[in-house]
């Protein structure tokens, strides 16, 4: 699971009328838009893109069905709280940044981390996701409570990733998978002795498996930060973004859809 999108690895919210869970709702109609809005929403549409091939953030219920995730159901409840109408383009996250460039549409809501490099060039909105990197470990471990700890203990990690690294620094010795799926499953089979991940992974994967035997360790002192992004000459739009990202947050609607997706509020 992609988290921080800046490398391989590193990275991994709409209550619409009533709770999260109506996907299928639309939103206000484009009549109901504020004439004194942003400029790119002079039309009564917000335009974003999102993959739609990255669960449980974006994604087709059954595969083919309606678009949901949670990045998908907090821009659907930012729409209705602008008054205008959401239009989803889905595209490949190779393209993503180009057509955003290209004006094709005015924001990403699909897990963007937010970093120094893109601030550079682009503005986001308030976070609406924070994830910390987590050690992940069998429920009854009890040897490792910390970054430290591992030292000499054995991880699975994929070695491209700057989980990867972190473990490494850690002294761990690290043995490479392809991914979460291959080192968890190492992890549950007893063959590891930890695996460092983000929050949302972990909390993704308790939540389609309840009974898994794992538990969090230690987290990092930092957090990722995932939020709307937008070209610079859109700050307007970012900021009425914000607003309605205020509100949402204050109603409980963002905790809600983390409770929807995750089993738990990921929005801070």
């Amino acid at each position: 699971m992609r988290i921080t999108r800046t490398a391989t690895v590193l990275a991994a919210s709409a209550a619409l009328f009533a709770l999260a869970g109506c996907a299928g709702q639309p939103a206000a109609t484009g009549s109901d838009a504020p004439a004194d809005g942003p400029a790119a929403l002079s039309d009564g549409t917000l335009v974003v893109a999102t993959e739609g091939t990255y669960p449980p953030f974006s994604y087709h219920e059954g595969g083919s069905g309606e678009l949901t995730g949670y990045d998908v159901e907090v821009a659907r409840a930012v729409a209705e709280k602008l008054g205008v109408e959401v239009q989803f383009e889905e595209t490949q996250w190779d393209a993503i940044f180009a057509g955003l460039d290209a004006g094709r549409f005015e924001t990403i809501a699909n897990q963007v981390t937010i970093n120094d490099e893109r601030k550079e060039k682009y503005v986001f909105s308030t976070p609406y996701t924070v994830s910390p990197g987590v050690i992940v470990v069998p429920e009854d471990n009890t040897d490792i409570a910390s970054f430290e700890d591992l030292e000499g203990k054995t991880t699975a990690q994929s070695l491209s990733s700057n989980w990867g690294a972190l473990a490494e620094e850690s002294g761990a010795t690290v043995e490479a998978v392809e991914g979460w799926a291959q080192a968890i499953a190492l992890l549950e089979q007893g063959r590891i002795d930890a695996t460092i991940n983000d929050e949302l992974t972990f909390l993704d994967y308790v939540k389609q498996n309840p009974d898994a035997p794992i538990k969090i360790a230690a987290e990092t002192p930092e957090a990722g930060e995932m939020a709307f992004v937008f070209t610079k000459d859109n700050a307007d739009l970012a900021e009425a973004i914000d607003g309605a990202l205020a509100e949402l947050a204050e109603e409980g609607v963002l905790a809600e859809l983390g409770e929807q997706f995750f089993g738990a509020d990921v929005s801070k």
